[in-house]
């Protein structure tokens, strides 16, 4: 791959005459290019199996869409990188799409990981459990799932019909007796040698062969056991192998649509409405469905669901693993590309497949369906959340509407464990991914200082505006600040916004008003009277579910530090003593207390650890060297 080439280009030059001045430096080469503004900012990045005869294309100034015809006008620069081939440009295409985020490409906003299912293998008796991220665990992992919710009502179920253990190495090797899982009939017990190896064995080979999609022989088997039983007269087992098969019943129940005839596959479906679009995608595992996930590309009004189907699949797996088979609703234009970047990515086959008849054509016929009918109810949300943007607009006195909206709130305990938190909400409702929390360091503040913890929070967040966002360009700043207080905690935030020079952002503080109830709440603003809303008024519920998010969130925050806190044993603090030690070390002697008093040998005799590690260990607690 060469390096980026950027020929030097008068300041004057925009539009046509901009992209035609490059012409003369490129060759037909495969590759990627962007297209930058006059404040080189990013517009849009594409792929090109000849960067010249691509570039050729935009420097028409006819036969464009309204869309692309803005993106040329607002061509300032523009920038390439050639490839050796246009598989390689395709990859590196949708890469950069998604970290640069270009204004006039369809971008996919939703792109977290899926979570699996996983049968480890580091023990004697191996743990069931839900796995999101790497697969580095030694195990069988299955997957994925569409949410944790379907992992977990998968899993809940698993326990039921398998009975494997889903509890930690170190709480199972601490057991001296069951636990409630076993006594609920979740557990086979293992952990007290309620079962031999031999049978957990085989519970787990079964729990396998289900998830693998071989669910039909286990049933049958477990019919047969369940009717011996009942002949010998062991009502109770007989009971509890019924118990089984209901549960497994129950998984494939949940499921819904479990097709014959694909065995691996993504279904995926995309319905285009309004200059909007969902994609909705089906996950097909072992003839068995795990669940659907819809997702809402940022695309335009001109733009093709060839275009949108294809920059959802390159985005989509470009961190993903693909299925054997990906059957679409929409045909792509580079499909034979595609398929041989997911080939190369899985290292193995994959199919791209448009059915128009049989079971796949019916599996998308229902995909398109729930697209079609989640993007009405988007649609509908969206409506109602641009009136209330615009009713908050009123309000507060604001030019218009809101497009970001920071909610803040601190939570603490005497001041122990103070953290502060904060919420983004816009026009597609609360923006997650943009949610922060900071860990109150002030030293110098008194416990419990709710005006100092706040324009603690309010210093750091602006400082860090004005590092990345000085021109205000980004999209980072907000419109509105939300504050959970009365006059003294905005005078608080006022002094801090007036320090760094942002005192030009229209700010509110929320108080509970008359006996703190809700629908009674008063509003301030810096210099300006205290104001309330009508009690039935919908922005007054907005702001109400606003404040009761960023409060959640700052909770959740402040009871997640302060369990960390709770849990930290001074093991924590011994250098070279991570995660695996100290649960070795714990298991052993029970509590950390307990290290704390062991002699060198006992210490040296703890497997894991080495006599060096023994000996830091022991020098720790007794101040030794």
């Amino acid at each position: 791959m060469s390096e980026p080439t950027d020929p030097a280009v008068q300041p004057q030059l925009t539009g046509y005459a901009c992209i035609q001045s490059y012409l003369k430096t490129l060759d037909g080469s495969p590759g990627v290019y962007r297209m930058l503004d006059a404040q080189a900012r990013v517009l849009y990045v594409g792929k090109a199996r000849n960067l010249r005869a691509r570039v050729s294309n935009y420097a028409r100034p006819s036969g464009h869409t309204p869309r692309i015809d803005r993106m040329i006008r607002e061509t300032a620069s523009m920038m390439f990188l050639t490839t050796r081939t246009e598989t390689e440009a395709l990859l590196l295409e949708q890469n950069l799409i998604k970290q640069l985020k270009p204004k006039y490409n369809v971008l996919l906003r939703d792109d977290k990981s899926f979570p699996n299912i996983l049968v480890a293998r580091d023990h004697a008796f191996p743990q069931i459990k839900k796995h999101r991220g790497a697969k580095k665990e030694k195990g069988s992992y299955f997957g994925p799932f569409a949410s944790a919710g379907a992992v977990n009502r998968t899993l809940n179920q698993l326990q039921k019909a398998f009975l494997l253990r889903n509890c930690s190495d170190a709480m199972f090797a601490s057991r001296t007796r069951p636990c409630l899982l076993y006594q609920i009939k979740r557990c086979s017990g293992p952990c007290v040698g309620l079962i031999s190896e031999a049978d957990y064995a085989d519970s787990v080979r079964d729990a396998e062969r289900f998830l693998s999609g071989r669910s039909t022989r286990i049933q049958e088997e477990l019919a047969d056991q369940m009717q011996a039983a009942s002949d010998a007269m062991e009502f109770e087992r007989a009971a509890g192998l019924r118990d089984r098969i209901r549960a497994l019943t129950s998984v494939q129940t949940a499921q819904g649509i479990n097709p014959r005839g694909v065995t691996e596959a993504d279904v995926i479906a995309l319905h285009m409405e309004g200059g909007q679009a969902c994609v909705q995608v089906f996950f097909i595992r072992a003839n068995q469905n795990w669940g659907n996930r819809d997702f809402y590309p940022r695309v335009g009004a001109d733009v093709s669901s060839a275009e949108v189907m294809e920059a959802f699949l390159g985005q989509f797996y470009d961190n993903k693993e693909p299925p054997r088979q990906l059957i679409l609703s929409d045909a792509i234009e580079n499909a034979d590309l595609m398929t041989q970047a997911l080939c190369d990515k899985a290292g193995r086959r994959v199919e791209l497949l448009v059915p128009q008849r049989g079971e796949k054509a019916e599996l998308v016929s229902g995909a398109l369906r729930n697209a079609r009918e989640s993007l009405a109810r988007r649609m509908a949300e969206s409506a109602t959340q641009t009136r209330l943007l615009q009713g908050l607009a009123d309000a507060f006195g604001l030019d218009g509407p809101p497009q970001r909206i920071e909610v803040y709130d601190n939570s603490h305990i005497q001041g122990t464990n103070a953290v502060g938190g904060m919420i983004v909400a816009g026009p597609d409702g609360f923006m997650k991914n943009s949610y922060r929390k900071f860990n109150i360091r002030g030293d110098d503040l008194t416990p419990g200082d709710d005006f100092g913890m706040m324009k603690e929070v309010l210093a750091r967040r602006f400082t860090r505006l004005l590092k990345e966002d000085p021109d205000r360009d980004k999209g980072l700043w907000p419109d509105l600040l939300l504050i959970d207080g009365g006059a003294g905690q905005v005078s608080a935030v006022y002094q801090i916004m007036e320090e760094y020079g942002v005192e030009d952002i229209p700010m509110v503080g929320v108080a509970k008003g008359i006996d703190r109830d809700h629908g009674k709440e008063e509003f301030h603003r810096p210099g300006e009277s205290v104001f309330a809303l009508r009690r039935n008024d919908p922005v007054l519920y907005f702001v109400q579910r606003l404040r009761d998010e960023a409060h959640r969130f700052a909770i959740g925050t402040h009871r997640a530090k302060r369990a960390k806190a709770v849990s930290a044993t001074p093991l924590d603090d011994i250098a070279g003593v991570g995660a695996t030690r100290k649960r070795a070390l714990l298991a052993h002697f029970g509590s950390a207390k307990a290290v704390s008093r062991a002699n060198l040998a006992d210490l040296k005799a703890v497997e894991g650890i080495s006599d060096s590690m023994a000996e830091t260990i022991y020098d720790f607690f007794h101040d030794r060297g």
